[in-house]
């Protein structure tokens, strides 16, 4: 609005001189038999357009949906579950092993391993948890049977199954982090069950568990245990207490002191003091046996056995126990591929619903990735139409009648979706907050070139043209201008949808949508826009420019 003007009084002060192009107007020629044709039968070029535009609907539920592209980090990373109860010793003699597997496949450059919590205790894992930072060759370095990650994946799962016992996750390094502040587990996706009882939760847990590895598409599925943890349980007979006179709180200081210890004294080393803590023998405290002998005095003075008035055993304590809003839970993790998100979900929670029944008061939350689809898919469903609506009115604005803005806006809807939703079938692109975001920017740019015509047709018959030869020479002379917008910004962005490399992942549905749906919106609208104009323009229409 500034400078353009600017520079235009510059640059063409003297005038330009146009030279005939011969390609465009041997284009021009074939248009204006085209748009001949066309503008006998207005309404049978509109149905036409719409026809196809209801042939790509067609294609939509088969193209399904996620939240966003998953972004190739140009690295793995590798989970490795294994049972509660191992020890540090154990778990540190698995470790290399794995290593050393992961080491061995040639497109890996790269293999260190985290065992147990981090040093800076943000996360309360255990031994039981091992993690493993696998780096890559770049993908045009990759030779022999591995085509992409996905291969590579499934032979690294395949040799990782020499170890029993163990489950292992796959993921990216950043990928890992964002999924564990998104689901508060360690994957981008799970169903969380919510409840009171730990072995209610464990049981549905593990009948969920079951269900989901039946699923097209679901992998990965792990089971966070909450129980597990052997514990120590020692249940008083308060009757037989009170047989032989002792006092429930007596007995409990008793076991107290013998187990976990209880200050006696304190020891000072000059200006240094220390709790002298007494308890008994490792062998006599480690064994539940040892544990039930021993003597407990009475207020007689007699000597019985603990066991004698208290059931003594190892049970299945609570490793951890997970809550949301203050609310208990436990999580089955999975993730999903071969399969887009909302489909293989959408699947996974109708078998869930089928064939799992959950008492009265429990729940269930499927959270992580597909929540975030779930909310941004809402989200689209009121930018997209907010965005037309406020098209709509501005259109209003500058034509000052509603037909103009309706055929724009009409136009915009049967031509531009047509080749993105086709594109994205023809590539196995699902729908995403990219590509929504693409649809929005494409509708504004067809909207730009929809303007560009009918303008100049409404200021060819204030000039004086007639009608019928008003939308004709418009739709010709303008056939120039509009072409080089929608080239212009599909070619722009053909590079970004035919990128490969890493990183070029969240960007290629974006620009998938804008670059197809510029070139069928092209095709189309040069012989739909005049084709609407035909049908609602009247010769004593307001016309503004």
């Amino acid at each position: 609005l500034t400078l353009l003007p600017v520079l235009c009084s510059w640059l063409m002060a003297r005038g330009v001189r146009e030279r005939r192009n011969r390609v465009l107007d041997g284009i021009k020629s074939v248009y204006a038999r085209g748009l001949d044709r066309c503008l006998v039968r207005p309404w049978a070029t509109t149905l036409g357009c719409a026809a196809v535009l209801a042939l790509t609907l067609l294609l939509v539920p088969t193209i399904g949906a996620e939240f966003m592209p998953k972004l190739d980090e140009g690295a793995l990373w590798v989970r490795a579950t294994m049972p509660y109860t191992i020890s540090y010793d154990e778990a540190a003699k698995i470790s290399p092993q794995i290593r050393a597997i992961l080491r061995s496949f040639p497109v890996v450059t790269t293999v260190t391993s985290e065992l147990g919590r981090p040093d800076d205790g943000t996360d309360s894992t255990g031994f039981f948890n091992d993690e493993f930072f696998v780096g890559l060759k770049p993908y045009a370095q990759w030779q022999g049977k591995y085509r992409d990650k996905a291969d590579l994946i499934a032979a690294i799962d395949k040799r990782l199954q020499a170890f029993p016992g163990i489950q292992f996750n796959y993921t990216q390094p950043a990928e890992d982090a964002v999924d564990e502040a998104e689901t508060g587990l360690k994957s981008a996706l799970a169903v969380k069950i919510f409840g009171h009882d730990l072995q209610t939760l464990q049981d549905k847990g593990k009948a969920i568990k079951q269900v989901l590895e039946h699923v097209r598409g679901i992998r990965d599925v792990t089971l966070v245990h909450e129980l597990g943890q052997p514990s120590l349980s020692i249940r008083l007979d308060r009757a037989k207490l009170a047989r032989y006179g002792l006092n429930v709180d007596d007995v409990n200081g008793l076991i107290e002191t013998a187990i976990g210890g209880s200050v006696a004294t304190q020891v000072v080393q000059g200006e240094k003091q220390f709790d002298l803590v007494v308890r008994l023998d490792r062998r006599y405290r480690d064994n539940p046996q040892e544990i039930g002998a021993i003597p407990v005095t009475t207020p007689d003075g007699a000597q019985i056995p603990l066991k004698e008035f208290a059931q003594i055993g190892v049970t299945d304590g609570a490793s951890f126990i997970y809550r949301e809003n203050n609310s208990r839970y436990i999580g089955v993790q999975f993730s999903v591929g071969g399969r887009d998100l909302a489909g293989a979900v959408g699947d996974a929670m109708t078998q869930v619903a089928r064939n799992v029944k959950l008492p009265s008061g429990y729940r269930l939350d499927w959270g992580g990735e597909y929540k975030e689809y779930t909310a941004s898919r809402a989200q689209m469903g009121v930018i997209l139409p907010v965005t037309l609506f406020v098209i709509f009115l501005l259109l209003f604005v500058l034509y000052g009648n509603i037909k103009f803005p309706f055929i724009t806006v009409l136009g915009v809807l049967l031509s531009a979706p047509a080749g993105g939703i086709l594109a994205q079938w023809l590539t196995g692109t699902p729908f995403s907050v990219s590509s929504g975001i693409g649809y929005i920017v494409l509708f504004g740019v067809s909207v730009l070139t929809a303007v560009v015509y009918i303008s100049y047709v409404n200021e060819l018959r204030r000039s004086g043209v007639e009608m019928n030869a008003a939308i004709r020479e418009g739709a010709i002379l303008r056939l120039r201008p509009i072409m080089m917008t929608a080239l212009v910004a599909a070619f722009g962005l053909l590079p970004a949808a035919l990128a490969s490399g890493v990183g070029t992942d969240s960007q290629r549905p974006f620009a998938l949508v804008i670059v197809a749906g510029m070139l069928t919106r092209l095709a189309l609208s040069v012989f739909l826009m005049p084709a609407l104009y035909a049908i609602v323009a009247r010769p004593d229409d307001r016309l503004e420019v």
